[in-house]
């Protein structure tokens, strides 16, 4: 078999080498393609490696990689590795499920966890996973009749209207869900045939001090020394289909996984990642990425950094404060981060005045094609005239939701309008108790991780952050309080917790408890939820104006890029990413981030043990570990006298890709994707091929991890693992 790929793979490089040479140093790099539209890349991927015919890596009778590939949750990646419905997956992607089944007693993120045999496997419940079987072009049956400057409520009801029909249509002739996405914003449409299943077991996770370890220090950056990965077990029910939770329900049976590649790799060598990346934003105008670059991004990094330092303090402090917020501060602290390099990037490379650059030329082209597309000559100046319209509005917004809603107790002052929803009821006394719990009793789930003098603290951070900074957009009870209580933030905040309601769940369920009908009065002077509703009126006020800018964008946008999509020197080739499947493709590639000196591709154990310390909780390495480590006990997984941990390559990640599968030139495993470097985040919205860079993880580390560490050997016996 691996005679004739090679045989095929040489007969087309001979073909095609001089067409693609041009091309291929560029288009090997940057692209999140669709599956269903490799066959018009193979000829670049194989000029750039590939070793294997497209069609193997998707194809709609079932046996292609697509099949191995699932959406992990609500915004991950996840890989089946075995026959027996065993997914990779990233630490990071499994953190909130484990954290559901974490307590000071069990504690995963500090002693992880290993499941010893199917038994042992931990359900997670609201937790899925989801296949694409098939993808299809429907833009046809979607925008039939259309005129391009059709727009509006009108456009949009049409549309909703023929999708629904469509999806319901299609998924009833294939058995599977049919789900339909706008593509080119809105310029193509695809559906995609999906199963979901909804019982999946954590299998596998190692302690945070090897999959976390670096925390933020390390997060969105290289070099990486974290073991960044997790397993879980898909279970289904009656013929292998996706089935509620049950403990008869048998793991799945795939029959398409990906075989794993323990051979390692060298700087050059052809790599792929097959994911779902979220969001990107590749092609949208200067003005557009002005706002994200000198609004946006700005105040979200100055806000989460006032907050993440509070939290930090606290968690540092106390264990079960700790174990509260290890999920949610990892959420914040993400695009934290992220953000910050995006700015850093989006600054080097100058991307606003190639923006500019490149809207001149489409400008003449507009006035060249002004009979084919009379509107083309007024896009850039109406999208110019909208973004700066918004532009004070969208600073507010911003504001509000990373300092004001950025303090859960004002997030949660919502919730009193539910209980002010029993009170006008008109129920007796104790049809209103009753009820009162009942509704209390769902907020459970978020006392469960909530620390009241954390979110003091938090309040006493950002309140005066949204003061100094929105002086024109206070609402007048904040303004009150704050002078009622003699311009002080501390004391403001000392009374707001002492008196709400909602700082403890025990003083709410006793409130539900005794109530009777006139303490919906406590209800209404309650310091919470006046704080929430009395910036409502500000923030949809300002909300509604960005909206409606949006919108106007959005429109502005589809006819945008139509007329790019016509215009002979700029063709985009493949969509921006939407949270639908998607193959990167380039090559094992280093990074110098502080200078040649500092160059590499590759991290291993050795540099773990170099960073590590014992005084700082992120870089504090498990006693197993350092066990393994002294005698060098690496057993099947040794290269070179240690075990690879981390890799650079050059392909087109985004968020969503944390989890993907990284594959080799014949489809083979050899990694998982987790992270892009510090200066290379700005490849959502442009991509640079000497800073973008995909860091993953080595699957050999993984294997060593799983097999010396967790003691779960076990697993390997499940898997099909080759080493040529």
């Amino acid at each position: 078999m691996l005679k004739k790929v090679w045989s095929y793979s040489s007969i087309v490089k001979a073909i095609l080498f001089f067409s693609t040479f041009i091309t291929s140093v560029s288009s090997a790099k940057e692209g999140m393609w669709l599956p269903s539209q490799l066959k018009q890349q193979e000829a670049d991927m194989i000029a750039a490696g590939l070793q294997v015919p497209v069609d193997k890596i998707y194809n709609e009778n079932g046996t292609g990689l697509n099949n191995a590939v699932v959406l992990f949750g609500r915004g991950c990646t996840g890989e089946v590795i075995s026959s027996k419905g065993l997914v990779l997956t990233n630490h990071h992607c499994g953190y909130g499920s484990v954290q559901a089944q974490s307590t000071t007693l069990t504690d995963y993120f500090a002693n992880g966890f290993w499941a010893q045999n199917n038994g042992e496997e931990l359900p997670c419940p609201g937790l899925t996973v989801t296949f694409i079987r098939k993808m299809a072009n429907v833009t046809g049956r979607v925008l039939y009749g259309m005129r391009d400057t059709l727009r509006g409520q009108v456009r949009d009801n049409i549309i909703a209207a023929r999708i629904k029909y469509l999806e319901e249509k299609l998924s009833k002739a294939s058995g599977m869900d049919a789900t339909i996405k706008p593509y080119y914003d809105g310029n193509q449409y695809w559906v995609s045939y999906t199963e979901t299943f909804k019982d999946i077991r954590l299998v596998g996770f190692p302690p945070n001090g090897i999959g976390y370890f670096g925390g933020d220090f390390e997060n969105w950056a290289w070099p990486r020394h974290t073991g960044d990965f997790s397993m879980f077990r898909i279970y289904a029910g009656a013929s292998n289909k996706p089935a509620a939770y049950a403990k008869g329900n048998k793991p799945y049976n795939a029959k398409t996984f990906f075989k794993i590649n323990a051979s390692g790799y060298k700087e050059g060598d052809f790599t792929m990642v097959y994911g779902f990346p979220g969001t990107t934003k590749e092609y949208i105008s200067s003005y557009q990425l002005n706002d994200i670059y000198t609004i946006s991004d700005p105040i979200r990094i100055a806000a989460r950094t006032r907050k993440l330092e509070v939290w930090d303090k606290n968690m540092n402090a106390n264990r079960d404060v700790f174990l509260k917020y290890t999920s949610k501060r990892a959420g914040v602290a993400n695009g934290w981060k992220k953000w910050q390099g995006e700015v850093k990037g989006l600054k080097i490379n100058d991307v606003t005045t190639k923006k500019e650059s490149y809207e001149r030329t489409f400008e003449q082209w507009a006035i060249a094609n002004d009979s084919a597309y009379p509107y083309a000559k007024d896009l850039l100046a109406n999208m110019q005239v909208n973004t700066i319209y918004a532009d004070s509005a969208l600073k507010t917004v911003e504001y509000i939701n990373e300092t004001v809603f950025g303090i859960e107790l004002v997030q949660q002052g919502g919730f009193i309008g539910r209980l002010m929803a029993c009170f006008r009821a008109g129920l007796s006394r104790d049809a209103l108790r009753d009820t009162l719990q009942k509704v209390c009793a769902t907020t459970h789930a978020f006392y469960k991780n909530y620390d009241v003098q954390t979110d003091k603290d938090v309040f006493k951070a950002l309140m005066p952050m949204y003061f100094s900074a929105c002086p024109h957009d206070v609402p007048a009870y904040y303004k009150a309080q704050y002078s009622d209580h003699n311009n002080d933030f501390g004391l403001w905040a000392d009374d707001v917790y002492k008196v709400s309601l909602l700082g403890d769940e025990e003083k709410l369920k006793n409130f539900a408890a005794n109530a009777v009908p006139a303490d919906s009065s406590r209800l209404l002077a309650d310091p919470a939820w006046q704080l929430y509703t009395g910036m409502q009126g500000i923030y949809k006020a300002n909300t509604a104006v960005v909206t409606a800018t949006n919108e106007q964008m959005s429109y502005l946008n589809r006819l945008y890029m139509k007329c790019r999509m016509q215009k002979d020197d700029f063709k985009p080739s493949y969509p921006d990413a939407n949270l639908t499947l998607r193959v990167a493709y380039g090559r094992v590639k280093g990074l110098d981030p502080d200078g040649p000196a500092g160059y590499s591709y590759q991290t291993n154990i050795d540099d773990v043990m170099s960073v590590a310390n014992p005084d700082v909780e992120v870089f504090r390495v498990p006693a197993k570990l350092k066990e393994l480590y002294g005698p060098r006990d690496y057993g099947r997984w040794a290269v070179h006298g240690t075990v690879p941990v981390a890799f650079l390559a050059d392909n087109h990640t985004s968020g969503g890709n944390s989890g993907s599968p990284v594959l080799n030139a014949k489809g083979e495993l050899i990694g998982t994707n987790f992270d892009r470097p510090w200066e290379g985040t700005m490849s959502d919205l442009y991509f640079d091929p000497a800073l973008c860079r995909n860091i993953s993880l080595d699957i050999r580390y993984t294997l060593f991890i799983v097999e010396k560490f967790g003691g779960a050997g076990w697993l390997l016996n499940e898997m099909q693992i080759v080493k040529k």
